[in-house]
């Protein structure tokens, strides 16, 4: 059984396949009704009106309905097109257990446990016909698929057949009135419409299922009394054929398959048995652990079932369809029935070459899997699963080309897989050893090669060479060298098929494909949601594959897109220019024409063919979304603008590839606000003032108008620009104008209309304006306000603009390759833009006579701009009076297209930066925080990125100083290299400069010892964390000082766990044993040599005190051992000990054992003796006990305990 797909649900109790699409509708005992699509595996729709559960369901052949029958004694007739239920037949008594259309006429017939089968016609939604007989619940009814007969099957242990010829000839209109006069009396005096044709008698207990044979007149019944029975019938009489015995629970139903010769049942023993319909004997036996089966359904067209069971259910295959086949020169060989036949592409020719002998016979899905072809032996080696894997070899006769009657005995031999590895050589695997034998065409041993991973199957691979499966991987294995050339992770890999020049790899598991080269380096993975079947090599590298539905094709790139969509499956064998050549599953060649145009396009864009493409633009009807998104994806939007002809689209095209003349044309065209908005919003970007200006004045965007001007320096613009705003009574517009342009008079003025007469004589005032401000107080009488005594007033006057008026200069660019071939063929309607472009855009907005309108008379001014074009008389454009000789050379298009574009933006230096480094110091300094913690995180196991912010931020901030280029321009950010000198070329760039040094840390390591030998060690210990998190960003440049900076964080790191554990001791004031262990530990740390005689010094006196005479003894013997140059120390050493020795005892037992070498935890401050589990920081190397495993390191703060790193990397000389 090949599972195809499979469902978790409610009990399923109906189930009916679509006759054209992947669907299938399941109806479950919960009362609800799904709608599935097996091929995708979704659910497509469910349906939810029945009460109670759902027994019977059935999709009409070619309207989009189907019929349900249920216990609330409904039949419910469905358009799923709508969604909903059409209309419901009542009539039944009882439950109902099953339903079908009639496949002609317009008919449903029911079975129902009221004893009835009923027959209605759903277009006028009338019962037609009750058909009784039966004495106990009818369990199933079925029209026959070509007679007018019905069979059901009822617990009355019987089944039988009716005739509803009568019913037919009824629903027919009779010819003439004599016959419509008998058929009115049948129906007056009781005449039936269907009679019983056979009772078919034998079961022992109730039938459950009874079907038609789909073409002979046989029908299969299975029952209660755990039976298949075969029947057969003729025009007179019915009878049993033969008895199926094997289940051992009620059989649930049973039917004969539409295309073999085989009956398929389920019971509820668990079980689905599919039987030999000629032979009468078992195949073979599917069971599922805990779920009994209660339905099955058959595809009509296709070789597909499926059953419901108590968890949902299953739709199956029995066996493979697709043919065994292999691919030579001009030929493909390939198995079909008994024979092994070749295909000629060259003639599209077929012949038979052998009979072959027909595997599986026992079984099933053991048909022939693979084969594989020696040209030069014209040896054939074919692969099934017959006893777990087996190959027969065969020799073809020369003579034997198109005859097919030669019957050869083949040389047989266990094996998973096998193929021609060389010409006279072929390679079988042996599953149980792991190895592969190579043997010749005698079938005999040569050589014998152990593979380097647990293999399931072998692929060719290149003469000598063989591709191992795995389950997850497949390796490239030399049989000759025997080692692996190349090895890559991969889904579960069906199918391998190799470029031409065996260059390229296609690698086809269930629902992906995986490109790689010869050498298995990957290139690209395509998923599917479907399923992938077959796949070929075009001669342009493209792989076209196929899937259920769909030929598709991939590039190298792993771009990928749809051909042709396909009703059936097939198998790509070869592709010759157009023509792909296919196997359909009946073993028929054919050749399937197709346009490669989309994909060939594609490949020169990858390729950058730029004359290819530019040939195909012109010639090839190439369009459509998909293509346009693929050239904006691609970086080519100027090339999708010679695709559309929608203007918006163009439009958006124009702006993305700053195509600012193309864009305007659209946007006149299109003339709406938001599109002029955007367009002035790139123009803008580009400088491109005269066309800012345009679009402004089109959207009537009054204050971004203004602003332009005084950016520009228009000042003649901006005082009309105040002018409009008076006449539209826009006070603020016309108040802001009045600043842009320094019009202080003007500003007193707009202040006194407006009623703000103390603000009018405080500006009059402020700016010298005497005569003004004592008009005002004269005549509005205003409370004058005081102002307070201030130097000489003078007038605030807005700065000059940088660029007074005319567009930014920009750099000149070499065109596009699309530009100058593509524009000739869209030249024309751009001439009028062309020959303007240079001249004054001020349209519209020309007020001569703008002080005659009165204030808030803004209409006049409207209309003049909707009929500015007529009444305006154009441009203005006046002749100039020039000498007859002074010719001037008029711009070409081209000339002027030159400087169109402004440049692509180059690659910010931080982003090469990041490319070039794997050190975190530098993507750090690059401000790409994230990969540096990512960095530091696998190299060194941190987590703790809080005492790194500052030093990050450091490290960035270093990086890049910040220019100011003038008031109205951004400040520029300018990066920072390491080493940078005069003579270094411009486009070399270097690493970031890095704010933390190695001397630097040099310098904090002498703090901290200054600091601990004055015994202030919280300061101490703040140099050495400080040290500790500075190392992760610090950045050498030999292996010398790389292993200087390794050594340093060792010594910093037992500072650090001697300097806590000192504090810590310090704090605790109550438990002196604590102490005492404390400053034992403490003398342990690796620390320079005066610091270890203040450490020894320190725990002698502590224990001492405590009267641990034995332990302070062994410390002042230490310490005289280093030989103090202190004289206090050495005599008070002494003196220990000489008082130790009179009584050598301690006071109280501590864990400390100075014999025993140990580390300290660095948590918990406890001995680990040599021999004992721990874990260490892979950063600081600490030691830990085993329960502080994954917690964060309480030496370094900022590692993790036991995690996995690769190690520190501090220069580049580690990464060369």
């Amino acid at each position: 059984m090949l599972t195809k797909f499979e469902t978790k649900s409610n009990r399923v109790k109906g189930l009916s396949f679509h006759s054209k699409r992947p669907w299938i509708l399941a109806s479950l005992h919960s009362g609800v009704i799904q709608l599935w699509d097996h091929r995708m595996g979704t659910l497509i729709d469910r349906f939810d009106e029945h009460e109670g559960p759902v027994r019977g369901v059935h999709f009409h052949k070619s309207q989009p309905l189907f019929v349900s029958g249920g216990d609330d004694y409904k039949i419910k007739v469905w358009n799923y097109k709508l969604h909903r239920c059409l209309f419901t037949l009542l009539g039944h008594l009882d439950y109902i257990r099953t339903v079908q259309f009639h496949h002609e006429c317009p008919w449903i017939v029911s079975a129902s446990d009221d004893q009835t089968i009923r027959i209605w016609n759903w277009q006028s939604r009338a019962c037609i016909s009750v058909l009784t007989g039966h004495n106990h619940y009818v369990m199933c009814a079925s029209f026959h698929p070509k007679e007018d007969l019905v069979v059901s099957a009822s617990l009355d242990q019987t089944v039988r057949v009716w005739d509803i010829g009568a019913l037919r000839k009824k629903t027919v209109s009779p010819a003439d009135d004599i016959l419509r006069l008998s058929q009115m009396n049948a129906d007056f005096f009781g005449g039936v419409d269907a009679v019983v044709k056979y009772v078919l008698e034998g079961h022992d207990r109730g039938v459950n299922w009874a079907s038609f044979h789909p073409t002979l007149p046989l029908i299969v019944s299975g029952a209660d009394d755990r039976q298949v029975k075969i029947w057969r019938m003729n025009d007179t009489k019915a009878w049993e054929v033969d008895t199926l015995r094997g289940h051992v629970n009620n059989v649930s139903c049973a039917l004969f398959h539409a295309r073999q010769d085989i009956i398929v049942s389920n019971s509820e023993d668990r079980s689905i048995r599919v039987w030999d319909a000629t032979k009468r004997t078992g195949l073979h036996t599917f069971r599922r652990e805990l779920d009994r089966f209660w339905i099955l359904s058959v595809h009509p067209e296709i070789n597909l079932l499926a059953a419901g069971h108590d968890s949902g259910m299953i739709v199956f295959k029995l066996d493979r369809e697709r043919p065994a086949f292999s691919v030579s020169g001009d030929s493909v060989f390939f198995v079909k029935d008994r024979f092994l036949r070749v295909f000629e592409y060259s003639t599209q020719t077929d012949a038979q070459l052998i009979t072959i002998r027909r595997p599986g016979s026992h079984g099933l899905n053991q048909g022939h899997r693979a084969l594989s072809y020696s040209p030069t032996e014209n040896a054939v080696l074919i692969c099934s699963d017959v006893d777990g894997g087996s190959y027969e070899l065969y020799v073809i006769p020369k003579d034997s080309y198109g005859r097919g009657d030669t019957v050869q005995e083949a040389k047989k031999g266990a094996g998973g897989s096998a193929v021609f590895v060389a010409r006279n050589r072929f390679a079988v695997l042996d599953k149980s050893s792991n190895q592969v034998l190579v043997k010749n065409l005698e079938n005999e041993i040569v050589k014998k090669s152990i593979l380097p991973i647990a293999t399931d199957a072998i692929f060719y691979a290149g003469t000598g060479n063989l591709l191992c499966r795995a389950e997850d991987r497949v390796v490239l294995f030399d049989l000759q060298q025997r080692n692996v050339l190349g090895d890559l992770q991969t889904p579960f890999v069906r199918y391998v098929v190799w470029s031409p020049d065996m260059a390229s790899v296609a690698l086809l598991s269930k629902h992906s494909i995986v490109i790689a080269d010869k050498k298995l380096v990957h290139c690209c993975t395509l998923h599917e949601t479907i399923r992938v079947k077959s796949g070929a090599w075009d001669d342009n590298g493209v792989f076209i594959y196929t899937t259920l539905t769909h030929i598709k094709y991939c590039l190298p790139n792993g771009d990928s897109g749809i051909i042709k969509t396909m009703d059936v499956p097939v198998y790509i064998t070869k592709i010759y220019g157009n023509s792909i050549f296919c196997l359909d599953r009946e073993g028929k060649n054919r050749p399937i024409i197709i346009d490669s145009t989309e994909y060939v396009f594609k490949l020169s864009l990858l390729g950058k063919k730029f004359d290819q493409v530019m040939s195909m633009i012109k010639n090839s009807e190439l369009c459509g979304q998909a293509m346009i998104a693929y050239l904006q994806q691609k970086g080519f939007p100027q090339v999708a603008l010679y695709f559309v002809k929608d203007e918006r689209t163009r439009f958006n095209l124009a702006l993305e590839c700053g195509n600012i003349e193309k864009a305007l044309e659209s946007a006149k065209k299109i003339d709406e606000k938001d599109h002029w908005y955007r367009l002035g919003v790139e123009a803008l970007r580009q400088g491109n003032t005269g066309i800012v200006e345009y679009a402004y004045q089109k959207t009537k965007n009054f204050e971004r108008l203004s602003f332009h001007y005084l950016i520009t320096g228009n000042l003649e613009k901006l005082s009309k620009m105040m002018r409009i705003a008076e006449v539209k009574n826009d006070v603020m517009g016309q108040f802001h104008d009045a600043l842009y342009l320094g019009d202080i008079r003007e500003r007193v003025k707009i202040l006194e209309n407006t009623g703000h007469l103390p603000l009018a004589y405080i500006t009059a005032t402020v700016h010298g304006l005497d005569d003004i401000a004592e008009r005002i107080a004269v005549e509005h009488g205003v409370n004058i306000p005081h102002l307070p005594k201030v130097r000489k007033p003078a007038l605030l006057i807005p700065p000059n603009p940088v660029l007074c008026a005319g567009d930014w200069p920009l750099l000149m660019v070499s065109r596009g390759i699309f530009e100058g071939g593509l524009d000739d063929t869209v030249r024309g309607g751009n001439d009028d833009y062309e020959d303007a472009a240079d001249a004054d855009w001020g349209e519209g907005l020309d007020i001569d006579e703008v002080d005659k309108i009165q204030n808030g008379d803004i209409s006049v001014l409207e209309d003049e701009d909707e009929h500015g074009e007529n009444e305006e008389g154009g441009w203005d454009l006046e002749d100039l009076d020039l000498p007859p000789d002074a010719d001037t050379p008029k711009t070409t298009s081209n000339s002027r297209s030159s400087v169109f574009v402004a440049p692509a933006p180059g690659m910010p230096v931080s982003q090469i930066w990041v490319q070039r480094s794997s050190l975190a110091a530098e993507h750090a300094a690059c401000g790409d925080f994230d990969t540096a913690m990512r960095l530091l995180s696998r190299q060194l196991g941190l987590r703790n990125f809080s005492p790194l912010k500052s030093l990050f931020i450091d490290l960035y901030m270093g990086s890049h100083t910040y220019l100011r280029a003038f008031t109205s321009a951004p400040v520029v950010s300018v990066a920072v290299e390491r080493g940078w000198s005069e003579s270094t070329s411009p486009n070399v760039r270097g690493p970031p400069a890095l704010v933390f040094n190695f001397s630097q840390l040099d310098e904090q390591l002498k703090a901290g010892y200054k600091a601990t030998t004055a015994g202030k060690f919280s300061e101490a210990l703040r140099h050495f964390l400080a040290i500790l998190h500075t190392i992760p960003l610090i950045v050498v440049e030999t292996r010398r000082e790389v292993d200087e900076v390794k050594e340093l964080i060792i010594i910093v790191k037992e500072y650090v766990l001697g300097l806590k554990m000192e504090l810590k001791r310090r704090e605790l004031k109550d438990n002196p044993i604590r102490q005492q262990e404390l400053a034992a530990y403490f003398t342990h740390c690796n620390l320079q040599p005066p610091h270890t005689r203040l450490a020894l010094m320190n725990a002698m006196t502590v224990c001492y005190k405590a009267q641990n005479l034995s332990t302070a003894a062994n410390f002042a013997r230490r310490l005289l051992e280093t030989n103090p140059s202190n004289e206090n120390q050495a005599r008070t050493a002494r003196q220990v000990l000489q008082a130790a020795e009179k009584n050598m005892k301690d006071a109280a037992q501590l864990n400390y054992d100075f014999r025993n070498p140990f580390v300290v935890c660095g948590a918990t401050h406890v001995p680990i003796y040599r021999g004992q589990r721990d874990v260490t920081c892979p950063y600081c190397s600490a030691h830990f006990v085993p329960s502080q495993q994954g917690q964060l390191c309480t030496v370094c703060d900022i590692s993790v305990v036991g995690s996995d790193a690769s190690g520190l990397r501090c220069s580049p000389s580690q990464t060369r």
